[in-house]
């Protein structure tokens, strides 16, 4: 956790409509828990381990804080914990306050596919990271100390930064690998439990029909020929065996309310999957998982969708 001990105490087109009129509100969308947009990007499950983050970081803080106070006592100097807690927590504190920009940087990451864009991601976020907490941190300490009359000199150099920014990518690291493995399990547990509860709990007797309206006219969609739905700004897609896509004005939530019945399940935020097309689940090395086998067409037998939403 970055902190300075060099301090200086000196005194002084055409679409297809829903068969409901009224169009649902952006808001009602449906979101995973945990990445919703609450709080420096964070709510929901995440709020749960942004106070794991915050409770280690500041025993971290106070631990170090007592730790220095007693290495001076020993050196023959006076032990005051109170300065040193001052100058460790100041650090603690920008680091909390900074944090929820690794949580939006990993669940940005986790959503865009490519090791070199997610690099890229992770080299932003470190460096904002590291902005930040320095520029907050110098801060709090000069505000701290010109309260109780003194000054605080941080000694501004190329050979100050590198100090501090070195520290902050450790920081970095652990939080954001943290997260990105806490997030990796929740995603496979997620797959293998629709997954698995679909298969122990088959759908009821239910309507074996979707309606939908093309301007006056209605058209029927059997459950069993949908092989997925995915969220289109303020309308949904529809994607049917036989090749043909119907655009319906709406929200991924409304959908899945409707046609969880019919075995339709949310196996990402803005994907729906018939699970009866579903004919394995395959979980990478970071996490991500692959149902395959949909059956979009009978010439193309093994398409793949991931759960960031591509197919291929």
């Amino acid at each position: 956790m970055g902190f300075m001990s060099d301090v200086k105490n000196a005194q002084g087109g055409p679409r297809v409509e829903p068969v409901w009129d009224q169009k649902p509100p952006a808001w009602d969308e449906a979101r995973p828990r945990g990445t919703s947009g609450g709080l420096g990007g964070i709510s929901g499950a995440d709020w749960l381990l942004y106070g794991a983050v915050a409770a280690i970081s500041l025993g971290i803080g106070v631990v170090n804080a007592l730790s220095k106070a007693q290495d001076v006592a020993w050196r023959g100097g006076v032990y005051d914990a109170r300065t040193q807690l001052f100058w460790e927590l100041s650090s603690i504190v920008t680091i909390i306050l900074v944090a929820p920009v690794l949580f939006v940087a990993v669940r940005r990451m986790r959503h865009v596919r490519g090791w070199p864009l997610r690099i890229g991601l992770a080299v932003a976020a470190i460096l904002a990271f590291s902005g930040l907490h320095i520029a907050g941190m110098v801060g709090l300490r000069k505000l701290g100390m010109f309260l109780v009359g003194g000054a605080y000199d941080f000694h501004f150099s190329a050979a100050t930064l590198i100090y501090e920014f070195r520290k902050d990518v450790i920081t970095c690291l652990l939080i954001g690998g943290a997260l990105w493995l806490i997030g990796s399990h929740r995603e496979a547990q997620q797959a293998r439990s629709v997954v698995a509860t679909a298969r122990a709990d088959p759908p009821s007797v239910a309507p074996h029909m979707v309606w939908l309206r093309d301007g006056s006219t209605r058209i029927r969609i059997e459950p069993r020929d949908i092989l997925w739905i995915s969220s289109a700004g303020n309308y949904v897609e529809y994607s049917l065996a036989d090749g043909v896509n119907h655009l319906v004005r709406g929200t991924l939530a409304a959908e899945e309310a409707r046609l969880t019945p019919f075995n339709i399940v949310r196996v990402h935020r803005t994907r729906l999957v018939n699970l009866t097309r579903v004919r394995g689940l395959k979980t990478g090395a970071n996490g991500d998982f692959e149902l395959t086998s949909i059956e979009e067409l009978a010439a193309n037998p093994a398409s793949v969708l991931t759960n960031n939403g591509a197919h291929s």
